[in-house]
């Protein structure tokens, strides 16, 4: 039987009493999920990933009721888009658990060990943090990946899904519930909220010493309101604000087709380039190619006044236009005159996640990759690359643009902490 929060409560204290339920039921199977082998966790992975395609007509048959439902209350497309699920999209996932299962083990693993002159040994051990709220909105995907990171690295967790992909989950949990006992581990490794109710929120957030973290994924309006409300530990991902800077000695034809395909290939997802700068030496030679490349996939251009002339049909950028997320296609372009100028924008107006130089100057590419504050940085590589399943992640639990305790991509190394094992022989201290 699936356990979840299916009532939907009067009151904010009635919410409490459900959450504060699922809580403790999380840490007694989160003590017994963090001391099992990691065979027996990857084997609930792999029944995991079987369940899911031997439960494929199902799942569909659920997602196309939640599909129906968001396009007649007029859902906008970009969501229904990441509400869907198609044949391709669910082998994905499955693929995606097979992958987490296939990793090193992360829990247990010596970080570091040494031996002090008193002949104390001190070793660092990657540990389970403990149990994980997961607050995510219409993408179902999230649902298998944050399960799946959560039982490889010894965690339980408590999700709560948005209301438009509800039906869906229902058929997730259950698929995961089932794979986690048929492996002999208890069921309420996993459990998910499905009230819509916004007090569930509150008290997830609020729930101190029954859940441990929270992780927060969707727009920024739900991060921040997540953030406002906790007492508990959140990392949070606010907003993708992506730059490319092309530099004087970029190669000008892969400039343009990295510039471009930044923008175009994926527009609403968070690693998508948001602002192009360009070096004033290349901008006569790169930017009237660039702009002929937007006009074509339907792109608009917000350029400052020295390059409106180069890009024709491009608006007057206004200061609104630095360090804004569109995700659509929309994309701001700004020329720089010098490398600094780029590195200095981008720590003002960036905001953590991904920024990109292109470049042959081998000196431009270490002062950029040094100097830029983002938790990833690209060398003549598209901001697009920042994934996790890119990074060799398997899958990945959101992208943090905090820099305590995890940064970047997440992975399940990234949701454990780690303990001192201090070994002697009779050691005292006077």
């Amino acid at each position: 039987m699936n356990k979840t929060a299916k009532a939907t409560p009067d009151t904010s204290d009635e919410m409490k009493a459900v959450i504060e339920a699922m809580g403790r039921s999380a840490r007694a199977a989160a003590r017994i999920l963090g001391s099992t082998d990691g065979q027996t966790r990857n084997s609930a992975l792999n029944k995991m990933a079987d369940g899911l395609e031997t439960a494929h007509a199902e799942i569909l048959e659920s997602n196309a009721r939640d599909v129906e439902a968001a396009r007649n209350d007029e859902i906008a497309e970009a969501m229904i888009s990441r509400l869907t699920l198609t044949d391709k999209k669910l082998a994905s996932m499955a693929q995606c658990i097979r992958e987490v299962a296939a990793q090193v083990d992360p829990v247990g693993q010596t970080i570091e060990a040494y031996d002090r002159p008193n002949g104390l040994r001190v070793e660092k051990r990657r540990v389970p943090i403990g149990v994980i709220g997961i607050i995510y909105e219409s993408r179902p995907n999230v649902t298998t990946d944050a399960a799946a990171l959560c039982i490889k690295s010894g965690n339980a967790t408590i999700l709560r899904g948005g209301k438009e992909a509800s039906h869906t989950n229902q058929v997730l949990a259950r698929v995961i519930r089932e794979s986690l006992q048929s492996a002999g581990l208890p069921p309420d490794c996993v459990q998910m909220v499905e009230t819509t109710d916004r007090n569930a929120v509150k008290a997830m957030v609020q729930a101190e010493g029954l859940i441990d973290l929270v992780i927060p994924r969707g727009g920024e309006s739900l991060i921040r309101a997540v953030v406002e409300q906790a007492t508990v530990p959140v990392i949070k991902h606010y907003k993708g604000v992506c730059h490319i800077y092309l530099d004087r000695d970029a190669d000008a034809d892969m400039a343009v087709k990295v510039a471009v395909s930044a923008k175009v290939d994926g527009c609403m997802v968070c690693n998508t380039a948001e602002c192009i700068l360009v070096h004033k030496d290349i901008a006569a030679q790169v930017l009237p190619r660039i702009a002929m490349e937007f006009r074509k996939a339907g792109v608009q251009m917000r350029a400052d006044s020295r390059s409106l002339g180069l890009l024709q049909d491009a608006k007057l950028a206004t200061e609104s236009d630095w360090g804004r997320e569109y995700l659509d296609l929309i994309v701001a372009i700004r020329q720089v005159n010098s490398i600094d100028e780029a590195i200095s924008f981008i720590n003002q107006y960036g905001s953590g996640h991904t920024d990109a130089i292109m470049t042959r100057s081998i000196a431009a590419a270490e002062r950029f990759t040094t100097e830029v504050d983002s938790a990833s940085v690209m060398v003549n590589a598209s901001t697009r690359w920042a994934d996790g399943y890119e990074y060799g992640l398997g899958a990945e639990i959101g992208i943090s643009t905090d820099k305590l305790h995890a940064r970047g991509p997440m992975g399940a190394a990234d949701l454990c902490t780690y303990k001192f094992i201090v070994t002697g022989n009779g050691h005292i201290r006077r």
